[in-house]
């Protein structure tokens, strides 16, 4: 069947749109007659009233939780909202920080880099190792710069040198081209492993 465009364009029509799927109701935002209860304990209060459950967490001066909307009825538990959104919150940040933490960086560097330069980028080095962030350190050659490779060598190592007490090579200094790099991993910290090293 074919949907004809409206006659009346300006004329309000009411829609009905789908729920915010991960959407949680609480207390009188929860539209069950009667919902299944769990207490603060893990234990099952069984299927109750929407007012009686609602009374019995505030008994206990804490929310009653949908946790299981599609559930016929639905299950809710009695428990601090507020407390497990700060929960919920803290792990998820928690989780940001460790794959923040497990990124790449690079610092470029050239055969010609001053030494100026160089002590301004290895101290940006330092600071994404101790922020837990692996270091890709690159020294491009152009031209007939490759046939100072010794030379870049020897400036790696310096760079390098320079890091040690905040990182670590993940392998040997090494060319890829004509690029000579180095991964340094972020040294852990007593009690920490490398990736979770932090400041």
């Amino acid at each position: 069947m074919l949907h004809r465009p409206s006659l009346y364009p300006n004329k309000e029509v009411a829609i009905a749109l789908p729920q915010k799927p991960n959407r949680i109701r609480v207390n009188r935002a929860i539209r069950a007659v009667e919902v299944r209860v769990i207490n603060q304990e893990g234990e099952q209060l069984g299927v109750l009233s929407i007012g009686d459950a609602l009374k019995a967490a505030e008994a206990a001066g804490l929310d009653l939780v949908e946790v299981s909307p599609t559930a016929v009825p639905p299950a809710c538990r009695i428990m601090d909202y507020g407390r497990m959104k700060y929960e919920q919150s803290k792990k998820t940040h928690a989780q940001h920080l460790h794959r923040k933490g497990s990124q790449l960086k690079e610092v470029k560097l050239r055969l010609g880099t001053g030494e100026h330069d160089i002590a301004v980028k290895v101290r940006h080095a330092r600071e994404l190792l101790q922020l837990g962030n692996k270091v890709k350190i690159t020294l491009t050659f152009r031209g007939r710069e490759m046939a100072y490779q010794e030379q870049g060598r020897t400036n790696m190592s310096h760079v390098q040198e320079q890091m040690q007490d905040v990182g670590q090579p993940e392998s040997p200094l090494h060319m890829e081209g004509r690029f000579m790099t180095v991964v340094m991993l972020p040294k852990a910290r007593k009690g920490q492993s490398p990736k979770t090293a932090r400041p």
